[in-house]
């Protein structure tokens, strides 16, 4: 059996979908495929109970037989947290927990794919890095990291000197632009392999995964709309606008496929937004409906206006949740990862290339 543990230099960075297509292309050989999120930290309550949203869907999409409790042995949350820190939480146990429920989901596996936390750092408090848990469980990493700027490849280091060369079986890098793509094949790529650090994938961004539309983001946010413009522009990041008229338009001209959100009383800012050609749409909170000159010239530049009842902190950390994570992990996102993936990676190089064993040996080459 192979285990691969998919670990990331920071969160939101494409983690789940790649780990559950990974699971997906591993199955379409015939492979019996096993998952576990050793530490759930997508977290929501759902019948009285506090789970990660992940493995939930793992178990839907990859025909997984385990109850939550072996997928998910440790629930990483600020209240497991904060009794790590008083000392409630022992390491040594928690480790064994873990390491009982991979014996138990692992058995008759060909594959076993393990989810790494937020971030490769994840659960040191604990002794419970995603390095630690490849120890653990004498797993194979791939480690995924966003790439931009050449800056970015500080944290790739630093991530691989934490998980050590024995364990990384290389980076995959996903979302990548066009801008950047030809730099990291070129330049990047050879740096780290001559390093040691095999580069395994450059996925490219794919436009409706790299955020929601105007109209899924109100949905989610429970918003009306003011204005009578297009809602199929796509958000990937939000701006605050909490600044004066003139800096908030220079901070707004430096982004793109940006929300900007303020209060509902800030005409200046909502003018200033409505400059900048970077602002899919903007967000007003405190229920305050924005004057009448703005609506009409957000309808003459075709920008929505959505009115959003709470403060514009709360509201952001709302918004920033249903970009990072409350459409990346769905069948769709997932299939379309399976296909950028066979696309743009070395998957045998990934998930090894082993035989399926048991009745569902099936020929591997049939794509």
């Amino acid at each position: 059996m192979n285990t691969v543990l998919v670990t990331s230099t920071g969160e939101s960075t494409g983690k789940t979908a790649i780990t559950l297509a990974l699971g997906v292309l591993a199955k379409e050989r015939g492979l019996d495929v096993g998952y576990m999120k050793p530490k759930g930290t997508r977290l929501q309550s759902s019948t009285g109970k506090t789970l990660d949203e992940d493995p939930m869907l793992a178990r839907e999409l990859l025909d997984i037989d385990a109850e939550m409790h072996q997928l998910e042995p440790v629930v990483y949350s600020p209240t497991f947290i904060q009794g790590a820190v008083r000392g409630k939480e022992n390491a040594e146990e928690l480790s064994e927990v873990i390491s009982h429920h991979f014996e138990d989901i692992s058995a008759g596996k060909d594959l076993m794919l393990v989810e790494g936390g937020g971030s490769y750092r994840t659960g040191g408090i604990v002794d419970l890095t995603d390095g630690d848990v490849a120890d653990l469980l004498d797993a194979e990493v791939v480690l995924v990291a966003d790439y931009q700027h050449p800056s970015d490849l500080d944290d790739v280091v630093a991530a691989v000197e934490d998980i050590g060369p024995d364990r990384l079986a290389g980076v995959v890098f996903n979302r990548v632009s066009d801008a950047a793509y030809d730099e990291l094949e070129t330049e990047v790529a050879p740096f780290l392999e001559a390093r040691g650090v095999p580069v395994l994938g450059v996925v490219p961004t794919e436009k409706d995964l790299a955020g929601v539309t105007v109209e899924e983001l109100a949905n989610e946010l429970g918003a009306n709309f003011a204005t009578d413009a297009p809602t199929d522009a796509f958000v990937e990041r939000f701006l605050v606008g909490a600044m004066g008229g003139d800096a908030a338009l220079r901070y707004f001209r430096r982004t793109k496929n940006a929300a900007v959100i303020t209060g509902g009383d800030r005409a200046n800012i909502q003018r200033a937004a409505l400059e900048a050609p970077g602002v899919k749409c903007i967000i007003l909170t405190g229920g305050h409906r924005p004057v009448g000159a703005v609506i009409g010239k957000a309808e003459e530049k075709g920008v929505p206006v959505l009115l959003v009842n709470g403060d514009t902190l709360s509201v952001t950390d709302r918004a920033e949740d249903i970009v990072s994570t409350g459409r990346t992990r769905d069948e769709r996102t997932v299939n379309r990862m399976r296909d950028l993936l066979y696309e743009h990676a070395d998957i045998d190089a990934i998930i090894g290339d082993i035989e399926p064993s048991g009745d569902d040996a099936v020929d591997g080459d049939d794509e």
